[in-house]
């Protein structure tokens, strides 16, 4: 369940990693979920890095390249975090790099443009998701994912770069929004692939570890995804 900005956390959200991972099924599902995002980092990197080079100017190229690097930071905190849990890093990034690597074969871009509206759609897409779990977690693991969240500029960079784009010739707008109407229904597709694939996750996401069990919640929380991706087309210019 969300919890208000000003509400005192319960259940699992009141505990540290000490105590919350005593209890098997929470300690696995904590796990995939960072094994999850530690991957979905590391493709970050490699997909900024390989956009580089459709970068039209030398400026272009080297902010993608400090985006890129910025996420290289976020997995090796997440690959740290792993290995000091006990938990083989690359043994818990691997259930989950089919479905990233399917998404990212499924929707490369073919110009600067789409390589733009990808990283700004699909990685806050991804964002949001991590963000809707994090209230669930402990503090310790909660604190983790939130930093590794953190805006890498990415986001106006990319909304500065496609607006101007749309006046400089409107009818890119129209192609640009169906590419990330695709993006939306590929990165919704995949996120309820892995978690149903995983049953320690699942059962965290719907409250069966903490709050009780709510399916309905999961159907409340891909909503919350869906309001902030229409947001988000308006900032491009773009039509949802």
């Amino acid at each position: 369940m969300e919890t208000p900005d000003n509400a005192t956390p319960t259940g699992i959200a009141a505990e540290d990693w000490a105590t919350a991972s005593a209890e098997p099924q929470y300690r696995a599902a904590v796990i995939d979920l960072l094994g999850a995002l530690a991957y979905g980092e590391l493709a970050a990197f490699e997909r900024l890095a390989e956009d580089a080079k459709l970068a039209p100017t030398l400026a272009d190229k080297a902010e993608l390249a400090k985006m890129a690097a910025a996420e290289f930071h976020h997995f090796e905190q997440l690959r740290d975090r792993l290995a000091a849990v006990d938990a083989e890093p690359t043994t818990a990034m691997e259930p989950f790099a089919k479905a990233l690597d399917d998404f990212h074969r499924q929707t490369a871009p073919s110009d600067w443009l789409e390589g733009l509206v990808k990283a700004y759609v699909g990685d806050s897409i991804a964002s949001d998701f991590y963000r809707e779990v994090a209230a669930r977690l402990d503090s310790d693991t909660r604190g983790l994912v939130l930093s590794v969240l953190d805006d890498t500029g990415h986001g106006n960079f990319a909304v500065e770069k496609v607006r101007a784009a749309i006046d400089a010739d409107p009818r890119v707008g129209g192609r640009l929004a169906l590419w990330a109407r695709r993006l939306m229904g590929e990165a919704l597709s995949q996120a309820q692939r892995v978690v149903a694939e995983r049953d320690a996750l699942s059962t965290m996401l719907v409250g069966g570890v903490a709050d009780g069990f709510d399916l309905a919640e999961v159907g409340r929380m891909f909503s919350r995804i869906t309001e902030a991706h229409t947001k988000r087309m308006a900032a491009l210019g773009l039509a949802a």
